[in-house]
């Protein structure tokens, strides 16, 4: 069964009281394990894609499944209970917060879903991505490459089954941002998961297992490497 299903989604909007249709009438699946870039110009529906298939949105017409469930049918309370269990986010802006800790970064996921032993998992994540040692530090103390890894290790610590990347390279240099996917790729597989990321960059779509190009809110091509 994929992880992430989309059929035939369509999706409006509207703006300046003119209708406007982001997607239109998209199939995909994405199978755990694989790496999936989402390409195109800015408005072609990337990020709507992104926000259906975290349900932070839900399309006009057509279905969203997410671990075998469709995500109409879930109430408030089972969408916030999914988004905690079954999805992690990467942003461009990384959205650490400076306050806290690296260490109680990760953790605050765990935290918030009342899970136990979110210190020792924060602490495993945080060697995941190679960062021993820098529990303690703020965010304001590492470069931004080291910000992205902890925001990696927030996003996987409650082991969820797909991880939504919104241009997580774009704040990066092209060496950097190539180490940064390849840890996503790797740690992903580790924990049987999917990556769903959307990007600009030829370079980071490169890196995918399968390429989804996007013109007009349509699927224009799916490469499979």
């Amino acid at each position: 069964m994929p992880i992430l299903s989309l059929r035939s989604v369509t999706k409006d909007y509207v703006s300046d009281s003119q209708p406007v249709r982001a997607l239109d009438g998209v199939s995909l699946e994405v199978e755990r394990g694989e790496f999936v870039a989402l390409v195109g110009r800015s408005g072609c529906g990337k990020s709507t894609m992104l926000n259906l298939a975290g349900t932070m949105d839900f399309p006009t017409a057509g279905e969203v499944h997410l671990d075998g469930v469709s995500t109409a049918s879930l109430s408030d309370s089972a969408l916030t209970k999914i988004r905690r269990e079954k999805v992690g986010f990467v942003f461009q802006s990384f959205q650490l917060l400076q306050t806290l800790s690296v260490y109680e970064n990760i953790e605050l996921p765990l935290l918030l879903a009342g899970a136990p032993d979110a210190r020792e998992n924060a602490r495993e994540r945080l060697g995941w991505v190679e960062l021993d040692g820098l529990g303690d530090r703020l965010p304001h103390q590492l470069s931004g490459g080291q910000m992205q890894r902890v925001a990696i290790a927030r996003a996987l610590v409650h082991s969820p089954s797909l991880l939504l990347a919104d241009e997580p390279t774009g704040n990066l240099d092209t060496t950097t941002g190539s180490v940064i996917l390849a840890l996503m790729k790797r740690l992903t597989r580790r924990q049987n998961a999917a990556t769903l990321m959307a990007t600009h960059s030829l370079e980071a779509a490169a890196l995918a297992d399968v390429i989804v190009c996007l013109r007009d809110g349509k699927i224009q091509e799916i490469t499979r490497r």
